[in-house]
């Protein structure tokens, strides 16, 4: 396999004999360089001694060296700096592109290895490498995490820059679309996103001193005032579907041809879309230039009074049109609150911070996030049984960016967890 003999390379998990190439030239790997997840070679500024002589440039790694000429690199200027061509059958040679040969250095996966990383991708149990983690010294673990926190930050980075890109840059806007995303806590989040793409954000803007006007058209995008008459009436009902029908032909807005797909099974009443959009119509109507005012807060207690939601009276009544229940205040509770400052407010201040050049605003991100406490849920507390604990809020966004995008992919070999595994085993 190809990626395992990247693997090789990579972490000079070389034989002990002495190394020579095709044509018999000695070869002396002092830096495998840096790997190149993007197109181009796949390691960058190795240093190698070939025959006496140091050469620094690139390595290119293929399972056959015919791999070069079935991907066209003969033809590739962007190739012609590598000094070796790492295989593990050279049943050809290869070339750059004014046809002076390459050397090729034929490598081979120990059978160890290769071993250990079939038992990781086929283990039914999870984690695969959890019989290691309980022996790893504190400080691999904590360089391991502090490293996927970062990841998790750039993640995130990414989503926000794709969603101004789409947005012309108007911070504002992303930051409302990625707290309405995020006001789905997992089950809706997908039907607020495609919600808040919908909404016709400069028609609210010039609503938005009259609460009901702004929940007018909050429903009505959200498909949610399309219902018959109630019994007995809902005066608030009517008004709304009277603003919704006013403001449409008033801003000349036509109903989507694809509503997004709410859904209620296992959600407690006061997860329900129709609570969630009426706190956010209450955020949007009192709290103006919400992004600003949230990169310049000085801490989490203003982050918190910003986040002070409250909703209409109608709704500290029902939790669905028509259907009264006992009167609450449909408030975030402490943990929700946390979870919009984790996903949404201090992703925002990272971003912020890279994109200003600001790195006092990208370390008050990483110090907030550190001061909060660690997410609840299956995927933690099952990491927590092997013995990967969560003590805040950085450890478990950590956790979750190593679960998401090493475990569940088995990609076991950019995992840090995933190399002590192989490295460990390979001495017994």
């Amino acid at each position: 396999m190809e990626e395992l003999l990247h693997y090789v390379w990579k972490h000079k998990v070389l034989p002990l004999e002495n190394l020579t190439t095709t044509d018999g030239t000695a070869v002396e790997v002092i830096d495998p360089g840096l790997h190149n997840p993007h197109a181009g070679p796949d390691f960058f500024n190795a240093k190698l001694k070939l025959g006496g002589t140091i050469w620094v440039g690139n390595v290119e790694v293929h399972r056959l060296a015919s791999d070069w000429l079935r991907h066209g690199h003969q033809h590739d200027p962007a190739y012609d700096n590598v000094i070796l061509h790492v295989v593990e059958q050279a049943d050809v040679a290869i070339c750059r592109t004014d046809g002076e040969p390459i050397p090729q250095l034929v490598l081979t996966c120990p059978d160890s290895i290769r071993r250990n990383y079939d038992t990781l991708r086929t283990a039914d149990l999870f984690p695969p490498c959890h019989s290691i983690l309980p022996t790893l010294p504190r400080l691999t673990v904590h360089a391991w995490m502090s490293a996927l926190t970062i990841e998790r930050f750039e993640r995130k980075a990414d989503d926000i820059r794709q969603r101004l890109a789409r947005c012309q840059n108007h911070w504002e806007d992303v930051f409302f679309i990625t707290l309405a995303r995020n006001f789905g806590f997992g089950l809706n989040s997908d039907a607020f996103e495609a919600w808040a793409w919908r909404l016709p954000l400069r028609a609210v803007d010039k609503h938005r001193d009259n609460l009901l006007q702004v929940e007018a058209l909050f429903y009505g995008t959200a498909g949610l005032l399309d219902l018959p008459s109630p019994t007995p009436p809902d005066p608030y009902l009517s008004s709304l579907q009277r603003e919704y029908s006013y403001l449409s032909h008033k801003f000349s807005l036509t109903p989507p041809a694809d509503k997004p797909q709410w859904r209620f099974l296992r959600l407690r009443p006061g997860g329900f879309p129709h609570v969630r959009l009426a706190q956010l119509a209450y955020l949007y109507h009192t709290r103006q230039s919400l992004f600003s005012r949230m990169m310049e807060a000085p801490d989490l207690d203003a982050i918190y009074h910003l986040l002070d939601l409250h909703t209409s009276p109608y709704w500290e009544e029902h939790y669905r049109f028509g259907t009264p229940s006992p009167r609450r205040i449909k408030s975030l509770g402490k943990s929700s609150l946390r979870l919009i400052l984790i996903n949404t407010v201090i992703p925002f201040l990272y971003t912020y911070g890279l994109h200003k050049a600001t790195p006092a605003l990208c370390a008050r991100a990483s110090q907030w996030l550190e001061s909060l406490p660690a997410e609840d849920n299956s995927i933690l507390r099952q990491w927590s049984q092997v013995g990967i604990e969560a003590h805040s809020a950085a450890d478990s966004q950590a956790i979750l960016q190593l679960h998401r995008t090493y475990c569940e992919r088995r990609d076991c070999l950019r995992c840090r967890f995933g190399y002590e595994y192989l490295k460990k085993t390979n001495l017994h």
